[in-house]
């Protein structure tokens, strides 16, 4: 149009073309689109009209009228679906939220020896429900936790979530080996599998779960079962160590993928005085603007040793927002048990 206006073609009226640009900017462009399309419109309808005289006329100020007259309208209305999407958007992540709650339900600040804190973290992008999980339950062989991570989002994703921690909240109570507990994690997928219809042809054949379980009994010790899963940090003396596992096992649901299963946990020195972080691939995977992961294990180090659990999990999270500018790609959960001694004053 510009093109027309601004050679011997300019005959052809191009007036009414222009004020349409605002109306379309308003349909896919968003309320700031629209504004910028308005403006864009209007410094080529001062070019083209300076360039031909035209100024003065009739058709030049009625086109400026309706121009002004559309570009208003279609802010309005740009601005009205906006809105009524965002309070949509709104609505069903509440809804996602209210429903992983449910799910995720809060974990106890006091277990046996153990102080404890838990924290769950939702990406910012979307309204997708997660598939990190995350138990801590006192039991008659000391406390067990679980921390795991389905592969995928959606409702496959919270079905397994389910799935999973039904069976570890039943198997923890009376099953008194912890591989045990986790063969029953396992048994429950595959039962949830083989049901017609409960998952996708995509999520039978890809999906997989990390999982971590720990049981911190009256011993100084804490033993863990690792299935493809981040290694949790102990921080001890200002210092954090990843308790990796001695060989890599499968993530649940390739248990095909192992030879053979270790039917006994690894056991690490946990001791009154240290903290044991379990966490998903969320937080070590958080990516600043120039593609850092975040530093966990220094921004572990960073925080004062008198921090409750609870509060602690608070500056991390606080961290990664900073880290991430508020920006979560994934889903985040972390708990965080304090050892201390029977009888022990607990942080608080």
């Amino acid at each position: 149009m510009l093109v027309i206006e601004l050679t011997p073609a300019h005959f052809i009226y191009t007036g009414p073309l222009l004020t349409a640009v605002p109306a379309l900017a308003a349909v896919t462009m968003g309320p700031r689109g629209t504004t910028a399309a308005a403006a864009f419109t209007l410094v080529i309808s001062v070019t083209t009209a300076t360039y031909n005289n035209a100024w003065g006329t009739q058709q030049v100020y009625t086109n400026f009228l309706a121009l002004g007259l559309v570009s208003v309208a279609s802010f309005i209305t740009s601005s009205a679906v906006r809105a009524r999407r965002q309070r949509e958007l709104d609505q069903v992540r509440r809804i996602a939220v209210a429903a992983q709650e449910v799910v995720l339900r809060p974990v106890p600040s006091q277990l046996g020896p153990l102080s404890v804190g838990s924290l769950c973290l939702a990406a910012g992008t979307g309204a997708r429900v997660g598939g990190d999980l995350y138990e801590a339950v006192q039991t008659p062989y000391g406390v067990r936790m679980i921390v795991g991570d389905v592969r995928g989002k959606g409702l496959s994703a919270v079905r397994a979530v389910g799935v999973v921690l039904g069976a570890f909240r039943e198997a923890v109570h009376y099953e008194d080996e912890l591989v045990e507990v986790m063969n029953h994690c396992t048994a429950a997928l595959r039962r949830e599998a083989a049901v017609p219809g409960a998952y996708t042809e995509e999520a039978l054949l890809e999906g997989f779960i990390t999982a971590l379980i720990a049981q911190v009994p009256n011993e100084p010790v804490v033993q863990l079962i690792n299935r493809g899963h981040p290694p949790p940090l102990l921080l001890r003396h200002g210092r954090t160590t990843p308790l990796m596992p001695p060989s890599p096992l499968p993530p649940l649901g390739l248990e095909d993928l192992a030879s053979d299963l270790p039917d006994k946990p690894d056991s690490y020195p946990f001791t009154p005085g240290d903290r044991l972080l379990l966490y998903t691939d969320g937080v070590i995977e958080a990516r600043d603007s120039d593609g850092a992961f975040f530093a966990l294990p220094e921004t572990m180090e960073g925080i004062r040793a008198d921090t409750s659990p609870q509060d602690f999990l608070e500056q991390l999270h606080q961290a990664l927002i900073r880290h991430t500018w508020g920006d979560l790609a994934d889903d985040v959960a972390m708990i965080l048990a304090d050892r201390h001694s029977i009888g022990q004053e607990p942080i608080h």
